[in-house]
């Protein structure tokens, strides 16, 4: 058995594997950040830059929390100024399944365009690729390329690589992706959103590849479960 962490201040009190689970992980921005660090290891101010609306303290606690849960690991370099890398452990890789489950059922019962106020982040649904995309039965790259996806208008690129039953996903260039795909912002929200029209999206390589990975991002993931592809 693994070891449990302490408690927290105010737990489920309920023997229960669900009421246990959401003592780790049911309070704000706990399963966002586990998103995030998706994709690989991020110091404390690149969480803050793709994760709106958290607070200094908040993101310090809370990572705090999910480091002594056993969720995250931090390592600090020896480097001026000082570093600070947190990373995912198994376990919280292991509920990428579960942020796919909730990805789709948001996709069903809550999903719109763009709100008022709300970022858009495009990235922030390409991390949640090893929960959405299913692999197929050969190994696979894709890389997808958000022109304007950074703040500062640069280009976002993420890498989904599909093989041995799982999808992963790197915030890098492919060496030499089977396809790639490539858009502004405003072509990957018309895709991913609930038109799920890829007109505007430049894709080079192999089609089928693309089209599958883009569609179960929109969330069109089991054909004939009452969610059609609607994906050129």
């Amino acid at each position: 058995m693994p070891q449990l962490p302490p408690p927290k201040r105010h737990p489920y009190d309920q023997w229960s594997p669900d009421a246990r689970a959401l003592d780790l992980v049911g309070d704000k921005w706990t399963l966002l950040i586990i998103r995030d660090l998706a994709s690989g290891p991020r110091r404390f101010v690149q969480l803050q830059r793709v994760l709106p609306g958290i607070s200094t303290e908040q993101l310090r606690s809370r990572l705090n929390r999910m480091v002594a849960d056993g969720l995250l690991t931090r390592t600090r370099y020896r480097e001026v100024p000082p570093r600070v890398d947190y990373e995912l452990t198994a376990s919280a890789r292991d509920l990428m399944p579960v942020l796919g489950a909730l990805a789709r059922w948001g996709h069903r019962w809550a999903w719109s365009p763009p709100r008022g106020g709300e970022l858009v982040d495009i990235g922030a649904i390409l991390r949640l690729a090893p929960g959405l995309v299913r692999p197929g039965e050969q190994p696979a790259v894709l890389q997808c390329t958000v022109t304007d996806g950074l703040r500062d208008g640069g280009p976002l690129t993420a890498t989904v690589t599909l093989g041995q039953g799982t999808a992963r996903v790197a915030e890098a260039p492919a060496d030499a992706p089977d396809a790639r795909i490539t858009g502004s912002t405003q072509a990957w929200v018309a895709a991913l959103g609930p038109e799920r029209s890829a007109g505007a999206l430049t894709i080079d390589g192999d089609r089928e590849l693309a089209v599958g990975v883009i569609t179960q991002l929109a969330g069109a993931v089991i054909p004939g479960a009452g969610i059609e592809p609607a994906v050129p």
